[in-house]
């Protein structure tokens, strides 16, 4: 009771350095506060505004992989096929609800007005059914939202057009064109032109059911384009990506309950016939190391702002001290050890410092909803794991702070104080 009735009568002392230290603690705190809660849910956001950038996974048919990987060029539609039928299996897998949106494509061949034209089918804004019963909507409309459209995007029973062959044959949004192979004809409605400043500027989307028809193969899908969430790679899910039967069965386990991307692969090519998916490592890679740096960026943010907390600290306590130092001399000159005289400083600090530490992390829950809603457009999930992290990291703060202090107490003589030396 006498310990803090002492740090009671300490407190209503010298209340502008306590003002300080606690004004300097809620900065640090609150700049650490925002950018941990930040990076705590930075991963989904980013996810989220790289889903631009396409496909982060390919399927593709076992004979189409294996001559790709031996002579490293796209291999032709007559390396096997993937069952459209079976598209629906990519939601039952373990990571089925980390998988976005996935839009299988047909690349075939037909004649338009005479001249021969690249025509793709694929789906555009899809309902499938699953085993499970759930109804997914997806399509290359998700896919490619990046497209420059003019008109509107298609549905199952329409076309589109790229810019490049819809100006070689004057076509526009609203005309009627009519594809001819193998003695049939198809009159398709083209709803709109895309831009795509790649080489499906040249090509003819279609719906999926015509393109198979056109190519005489039904219920075939040349590949498959699938966007999932994933997390970034670390060395077991490269070693994974390489080998999955070099791991061993608790490395094996981890890897197959994170969402990596070689591991969504892998249960992928576990619930569908004969067919190989691998991650697109440009669009994976660029996800990681744009995750990584971003990261990086704000926990080198957060640590020199509790750096400079915690100088702030040392010289607020120290200069406290010093002001102090006839009274702790004569502590000690009445029996007091040092330990004790050190736990009484320390106390003090800690009482102004959770004062400030409380006030500090509220104002940086407030500044995290503020960077989530300018950057990503969307507020920050405050994740529980935030609150003893930061806990932690001020007790930390606090501690390094008053050391300059706790070595000026331990070297104190009250001989030389109380006699004004």
């Amino acid at each position: 009771m006498f310990f803090w009735r002492m740090i009671n009568r300490a407190l209503r002392r010298q209340v502008n350095k306590r003002l300080m230290i606690a004004l300097t603690i809620l900065l640090g705190s609150g700049l650490t506060t925002s950018m941990f809660a930040v990076m705590m849910d930075v991963s989904d956001k980013v996810q989220s505004e790289l889903s631009s950038f396409g496909a982060n996974i390919q399927i593709v048919p076992q004979g189409a992989s294996i001559v790709s990987d031996m002579y490293d060029v796209d291999a032709p539609t007559t390396q096997g096929a993937i069952r459209e039928d079976e598209l629906g299996n990519l939601k039952t897998i373990f990571w089925g609800h980390n998988i976005e949106d996935f839009t299988p494509f047909l690349t075939t061949s037909a004649s338009v007005d005479n001249q021969d034209v690249t025509v793709v089918g694929t789906w555009f804004n899809h309902f499938l059914a699953t085993k499970t019963g759930e109804e997914v909507e997806t399509g290359i409309k998700h896919m490619r939202d990046w497209w420059d459209v003019t008109g509107s995007w298609a549905t199952d029973d329409q076309a589109m057009a790229g810019s490049r062959l819809a100006s070689a044959n004057g076509w526009e949004a609203g005309d009627t064109i009519t594809v001819s192979a193998d003695g049939q004809a198809y009159d398709v409605t083209i709803a709109g032109i895309i831009q795509a400043g790649s080489d499906e500027d040249r090509q003819l989307f279609v719906p999926l059911d015509m393109a198979q028809s056109i190519a005489g193969r039904d219920g075939d899908v040349e590949k498959v384009e699938v966007r999932a969430i994933t997390t970034p790679d670390n060395d077991l899910a490269r070693r994974a990506a390489r080998d999955p039967s070099t791991l061993s069965l608790s490395e094996w386990e981890t890897w197959y309950c994170t969402a990596y991307v070689s591991s969504i692969a892998y249960q992928i090519e576990e619930t569908m016939t004969n067919v190989d998916a691998s991650a697109v490592r440009q669009v994976a890679d660029t996800e990681g190391e744009i995750l990584g740096k971003t990261q990086l960026i704000m926990t080198v943010v957060a640590v020199f702002a509790m750096v400079a907390a915690s100088l702030g600290i040392a010289n607020l306590v120290t200069a406290s001290v010093m002001e102090r130092s006839k009274e702790v001399g004569l502590m000690k000159a009445l029996g007091a050890r040092n330990k004790n005289v050190v736990a009484t400083i320390l106390t003090e600090t800690f009482v102004v410092a959770l004062i400030g530490g409380v006030l500090g992390f509220f104002a940086g829950v407030g500044l995290a909803q503020i960077v989530g809603h300018l950057v990503f457009g969307s507020g920050i999930t405050i994740r529980p794991m935030l609150i003893p992290v930061m806990i932690l990291i001020i007790f930390v703060t606090v501690i390094l702070g008053c050391l300059p202090s706790m070595r000026y107490l331990l070297k104190l003589k009250p001989a030389q104080v109380l006699h004004g030396r």
